[in-house]
């Protein structure tokens, strides 16, 4: 007789997914809304993976505790297929038409608008012919656009993607083909001082690159400095109303309503393979559920070096993920304020992202340092200012800071200012985290001098304190992994194997660690759905 089904013995679903984060989300989302019957399962007491928001200073004050602006969503395949589903079931944005800007040590400042015209005239005015090489550039981009969106945004092991680049050599011939490739590999930080006259376009892109897990000097960093200044002129930079968590809350609306299950608190201990085919996982405990299809959002470490039995890698893969480098850790700081910040122009006060960097020099040192394990001595410091287009994020005249330091040592040696103490043995202590964090108000204090004062609360998480809560963020690093050229792109997740595929038949691999990279655009969740029949 059949086993019968109960809640300690569910009967099987069609796919089960191992983490929340916005593949998880999306990739389920598109199968419950084709019928398929999804079960989502995540290890933390919150869905959401690194979407969450959380009171972490005072009661009231709703900060986005990891990840928080959509611009990259907005542009992305999933949003095309959900987004009016999501807004439907409750998601909204705040936005700005000055998505970034940067305030450079000595008080010089320029801000991007959603304004093509306008950006042209403040750049011009800078330097002669700035702007129109901006223009230009930007004009470019949009022409090559198909072809850079169909690489970041397609299966790359796929035959449609092999028409797109044999139609781009038919169309402009194998050389010019060639060519634009040899470009797309060109470092920022050259780039950047041979197009632009005045330094502060260029410490106005630089930062961005290190939000794509890239450094200034970085094969490629060139390339997504211009994807990422084209998006934000196209979307602004759009946060979500009321806090990020009401981008998970939205998404679990539309599974649960197309039949779907989502369990908090459920901790995979290892994926179950029969015959060579992943049939199901077993959760800390002892309980087993079982699926047609298994689709895991983690680290190649977490996958290959835990989920799965050895048995079941083959050696060639085994030794790959072994050699999965992590890249640089990630510091944040969560300010409740009693008012905003004073910035030296009231220009600065509606800026979505505001950096302070010195510029691509200046980045060049910092992501230098904390790769050979030191605090930098003048890190760059991105600002994000939540209230100001979202005043529902703090009660009533109260205001809140997201500061976000992308360049940390996952292990930290040595301090490059020789300032503070640091312990041995490349360990992130308290003491540490909150002498680094002093450093940084400190700095920005200078351009906003009543910040010290207006703090109501603080709270910071060091590179230490993040896998705490999410384990995909090893050693703080919040992008899945280094995004250098060998481990991006066809070799993302690893050399060995292909697209989202892995080793075992009807397991696969989504997430920040695979392509098209880290980020909240949602894009493996894609390709994985599609290839399970959603799309």
């Amino acid at each position: 007789m059949p086993t019968m089904a109960s809640p300690a013995n569910p009967a099987p679903d069609d796919v089960l997914l191992i983490g929340s984060g916005i593949n998880g989300l999306v990739c389920a989302a598109l199968l419950a809304r084709k019928g398929r019957k999804v079960r989502v399962l995540e290890r933390e007491s919150t869905l959401g993976g690194c979407i969450r928001t959380d009171e972490l200073t005072l009661p009231g004050f709703r900060h986005d505790t990891l990840s928080t602006a959509h611009p990259l969503f907005l542009v992305g395949p999933a949003y095309a297929a959900l987004g009016k589903a999501l807004h439907e079931a409750g998601l909204a944005y705040c936005n700005t038409d000055s998505p970034t800007g940067v305030l450079m040590p000595d008080g010089r400042h320029l801000v991007l608008s959603t304004s093509r015209q306008l950006n042209r005239q403040r750049m011009e005015a800078l330097h002669a012919g700035d702007g129109a090489a901006f223009v230009q550039t930007l004009e470019g981009m949009a022409e090559r656009a198909p072809l850079v969106f169909s690489l970041l945004g397609n299966e790359l092991w796929k035959l449609n993607t092999a028409r797109t680049l044999a139609g781009a050599a038919w169309k402009d011939g194998p050389h010019a083909l060639a060519g634009f490739f040899g470009e797309a590999l060109t470092p920022a930080r050259p780039w950047l001082q041979q197009r632009f006259g005045s330094g502060l376009v260029g410490a106005l892109l630089a930062p961005w690159v290190l939000h794509c897990g890239l450094g200034p000097d970085a094969p490629l960093s060139a390339l997504m400095a211009q994807v990422v200044a084209l998006t934000l002129e196209a979307v602004g930079m759009p946060l979500v109303q009321g806090g990020n968590a009401n981008t998970v809350r939205a998404f679990e609306r539309l599974i649960r309503e197309a039949g779907g299950t989502l369990e908090a608190g459920c901790d995979v201990e290892r994926i179950l393979v029969e015959r060579g085919r992943a049939v199901g996982v077993r959760l800390a405990g002892g309980r087993e559920l079982r699926a047609s299809e298994v689709v895991v959002s983690a680290t190649p470490t977490q996958l290959y070096g835990r989920l799965l039995a050895p048995e079941h890698i083959p050696p060639e893969i085994a030794g790959q993920a072994r050699q999965w480098r992590y890249g640089k850790g990630n510091m944040q700081i969560h300010l409740a304020l009693s008012e905003p910040p004073q910035w030296p122009d009231r220009a600065l006060d509606k800026v979505g992202y505001l950096h302070l960097s010195g510029g691509p020099d200046a980045i060049s040192r910092a992501v230098n340092e904390a790769e050979r394990g030191l605090l930098p001595a003048a890190p760059t410091i991105c600002v994000a200012q939540p209230t100001a287009l979202d005043p529902s994020r703090a009660p009533d005249g109260r205001h809140i800071l997201w500061i976000q330091l992308p360049e940390c040592p996952r292990e930290p040696v040595g301090d490059a200012a020789g300032e503070l103490e640091v312990p041995p043995g490349g360990q992130w202590t308290e003491a540490l985290r909150e002498a680094y964090a002093d450093r940084v108000i400190a700095q920005i204090a200078r351009h906003a001098p009543n910040l010290p004062g207006s703090i109501l609360g603080r709270a910071v998480l060091s590179p230490a304190d993040l896998p705490r809560l999410n384990m995909n963020l090893v050693g703080g690093d919040p992008y899945g992994g280094d995004c250098a050229l060998d481990q991006y792109f066809l070799w993302r997740p690893l050399r060995g194997l292909r697209n989202h595929e892995t080793p075992v038949a009807h397991l696969w691999h989504i997430g920040a660690s695979t392509h098209p990279g880290p980020g909240l655009g949602g894009a493996s969740g894609v390709h994985v759905a599609r290839a399970l029949g959603a799309l």
